[in-house]
């Protein structure tokens, strides 16, 4: 009962800005979109590198006790850097910060203000005070290691950095690290969202989202040139972000630094003075100032208006939350709408890229590509996996580590593979050896189940940021040239990138897989999923493919498949660089295979094999043992199914995995690829070509392998045609070791590895040059 008094109350009292709340907001967004049409950027002014000496700028506020503990760091590291000058600006301070600080800190400057100006004005103060040209802004609860200046410093490196942020722990080392000094910034659901990275991985200087107000060295001339911490953020929060993010958009650079090591006690000075209702409702009114100021594409504010009204409604009726926007929140902001049209028209005018340019510069990849000096010669090309490379237990698997074998031979290859479990890296230790690098990613959480959401399940469970995050760091720390993104799931990941292509390998055509295999499901509910899935995956991956600078597939029948959905993509689609096996590891062998015995081969984790086995053993073998008792099937691969579910137990032989399959290859009679849907090319089939057992498969089976029965493989699929193609091989044995003969010559000739990751790498070397 009391609970729902309290929700009533709270219902109540909120329903007068309930009602306002979207006037508010309409009232907002035609006053800001009066603003664009008023305003136009001008003609940014030439940059210049400043001289590299520091003015240390702390502004203060009744924190002597602060001062007294953590200034004589601040001044011992001072002294190591000469022509440093410290300053503090007293922000009207009662307790005797000031006398203190002349009495007992003599070296340092004491700006004494009047009133207390709050965090931004007093640094402002400080930064017209400051006499050199980079201004190293430290919050008053800052102790610093001495040696923290110089890599500041020395991180203004040319003209187009802004800021170099340092590398922030907490005094206490028991603390959790909610702040680093590497930020991130991205945009989600209309608003602004903002964090830290904890990367131990990360050396040098790397881009950030912006520059922490307590923990940063400015570029002074520019730090003025933007206006400084704007007062339309007063009394605290965001306004470095807000700088950050104006510098980005000006054109300039923000780098994080993690030789430069402070230490900060968190909110040693607002979350002491001031409630945390209170420090929320400042942050709830400054998320909404900040994009009314700085966001001036209007196909992200249209959102943001309708999320600020839905989440700040959602707020009103089910209870406050961080996430979310306020219904005071709102009102706040509104109240401050003609101090945010002149600040919005200030930023507008100093803009020189958009707002999507801006927000994709922060992160490290679009950060190389927009300002680095790629006139290396050396190819370095990242090859993301979504699956274990080793050992190869899948078709794909087989594509992927022969690829990487030659890749490594012909350029600087880096990789980043997904595992299921940890142990699975130890199998990976001798791609470690011939790579430039490997990480791993263990049991990555990607986003939960959707039935309603409009994208495939297999894309929503790749999703991750920390994978995002990683394929960025790994293109800016090594160099890279070249993305290779394998599977359609990882075709997310594909950058908008000027002058790093992003190539996406299909090993099949997502949406044609599904669609082959609606005929053979059973039961309502999994043909109503499937179509629906179906349905998902057209539409995702027709959006997807136009968006990678090349799409490589398995061969000119997926080719022509796509360009019939995607005219576009004539002239981007590679069929002849992936698909291929390293002919020589496979002994070809004519004679001396047991007789009468089939071979299976295949990954049960993929659904066509399992497809395929079930059709194989209930249709087309007992046609086979009907008229040769002796015929055996023997079925190698990984995950098998329980040998309950198969019959004829005499006849068939389970075994599961196998370390090496050309052994089973090099022994048995004839080689059956029962599939009955999929995309793409079977790797056991050329696997089965090169190691000369004969084959007998479906026509989906042998897509883009083969087409005319009798060549290199007998083609069936029927379940009659099919049998009868394998009863002749195993009858006529030199008819189908002359078949064999043909499909050895045709898959060294046509999918010998080492030529096609020959051709793979001219293609990258071709696409590199067009685009630089």
């Amino acid at each position: 009962m009391r609970r729902f008094a309290a929700t009533l109350w709270r219902l109540l009292k909120g329903l007068p800005l309930a009602i306002l709340a979207p006037v508010f907001l309409f009232i907002s967004a035609v006053t800001l979109f009066l603003v664009d049409l008023l305003i136009r950027p001008r003609r940014p002014a030439a940059d210049q590198s400043p001289q590299k000496h520091a003015s240390i700028v702390i502004p203060n506020w009744n924190g002597r006790d602060l001062l007294e503990k953590y200034i004589p760091s601040v001044l011992a590291a001072a002294e190591r850097c000469p022509g440093t000058e410290v300053i503090v600006v007293d922000n009207g301070s009662t307790d005797g910060s000031a006398q203190f600080l002349r009495e007992t800190f003599s070296v340092v400057n004491v700006l004494a203000l009047d009133k207390n100006l709050g965090f931004g004005g007093g640094s402002n103060a400080g930064f017209r005070h400051a006499k050199n040209d980079i201004v190293v802004l430290l919050n008053s609860d800052m102790r610093v290691e001495p040696d923290f200046l110089q890599p500041l410093l020395d991180g203004f490196t040319d003209e187009k950095v802004f800021a170099v942020s340092c590398q922030i722990f907490f005094s206490d080392p028991k603390k959790k690290r909610e702040e680093t000094g590497l930020t991130q910034g991205w945009w989600h659901n209309g608003f602004l969202r903002v964090g830290h990275r904890i990367e131990p991985a990360i050396r040098e200087p790397y881009p950030c989202f912006y520059g922490g107000g307590g923990s940063c060295a400015f570029d002074r001339k520019k730090f003025l040139e933007l206006g400084g911490f704007d007062e339309l953020l007063a009394p605290f929060y965001l306004e470095d972000t807000d700088l950050g993010y104006m510098a980005w958009k000006r054109g300039w650079k923000v780098l994080y630094q993690p030789a430069s090591v402070v230490y900060h006690e968190h909110r040693g000075t607002i979350g002491k003075r001031f409630s945390e209702a209170y420090i929320q409702s400042v942050l709830k009114k400054n998320f909404l100032l900040f994009i009314w100021k700085n966001v001036h594409e209007w196909r992200r504010m249209i959102p943001h208006f309708f999320f600020a009204w839905a989440d700040a409604t959602l707020s009103w009726v089910f209870g406050d939350s961080p996430e979310r926007s306020s219904l005071p929140g709102i009102a706040r902001a509104f109240v401050q709408l003609p101090q945010a049209m002149r600040s919005r028209a200030r930023a507008r005018r100093l803009s020189a890229i958009s707002d999507t340019e801006a927000f994709r510069r922060p992160l490290a990849g679009y950060f190389r590509d927009a300002f680095a000096d790629m006139r290396d010669e050396k190819l370095r090309v990242l090859f993301v996996s979504p699956y274990p490379i080793c050992p190869p237990v899948h078709g794909g698997g087989v594509f992927m580590y022969q690829t990487v074998r030659e890749l490594a031979r012909l350029c600087e290859l880096h990789l980043i593979v997904l595992l299921d479990f940890p142990h699975e890296r130890k199998a990976h230790e001798e791609l470690e050896r011939i790579c430039g690098s490997v990480e791993y990613i263990v049991r990555m959480e990607g986003r939960t189940k959707a039935i309603g959401s409009m994208e495939p399940h297999a894309v929503r469970e790749f999703r991750n940021p920390d994978l995002a995050w990683l394929i960025h760091r790994q293109i800016y720390t090594k160099k890279i040239d070249v993305l290779q993104l394998e599977y359609t799931v990882l075709g997310q990941y594909a950058g908008e990138f000027r002058r790093i292509p992003s190539i996406l390998f299909e090993h099949d055509v997502y949406f044609q897989s599904i669609a082959r295999r609606l005929p053979f499901m059973t039961g309502a509910i999994p043909k109503i999923q499937a179509r629906w899935e179906y349905l998902r995956a057209i539409r995702y991956e027709l959006r997807l493919l136009p968006h990678a600078d090349r799409v490589q597939v398995c061969s000119q029948d997926n080719a022509r498949y796509l360009e019939s959905f995607l005219p576009e993509l004539r002239g981007r689609i590679d069929a002849n660089f992936r698909a291929g096996i390293d002919t020589s590891l496979y002994e070809f062998r004519e004679t001396g295979r047991e007789p009468y015995t089939m071979l299976f081969l295949g990954s049960f984790r993929h659904l066509p094999n399992v497809e395929a086995l079930q059709w194989f053993v209930h249709r087309v073998l007992p046609l086979i043992r009907a008229k040769e008792p002796r015929a055996r099937l023997v079925v190698i691969g990984s995950d098998p199914p329980p040998r309950h579910s198969l019959p004829e137990a005499e006849a068939i032989e389970l075994i599961g995995f196998v370390e090496d399959v050309r052994e089973p290859l090099s022994r048995y009679s004839v080689f059956v690829c029962p599939i009955l849907s999929g995309s793409g090319v079977r790797v056991k089939l050329l696997e089965a070509f090169a190691a000369g057992i004969p084959v007998v498969s479906t026509r989906i089976g042998a897509e883009g392998l083969a087409s005319e029965d009798g060549d290199v493989c007998g083609l069936s699929d029927d379940p009659q045609g099919f049998a009868d193609r394998v009863l002749r091989a195993m009858e006529e044995p030199a008819k189908a070791a002359e078949m064999a003969r043909r499909a050895r010559s045709f898959v060294k000739e046509k999918r010998d590895m080492r030529a096609m990751t020959e051709r793979l790498v001219a293609c990258y070397c071709e696409e590199v040059k067009m685009r630089r």
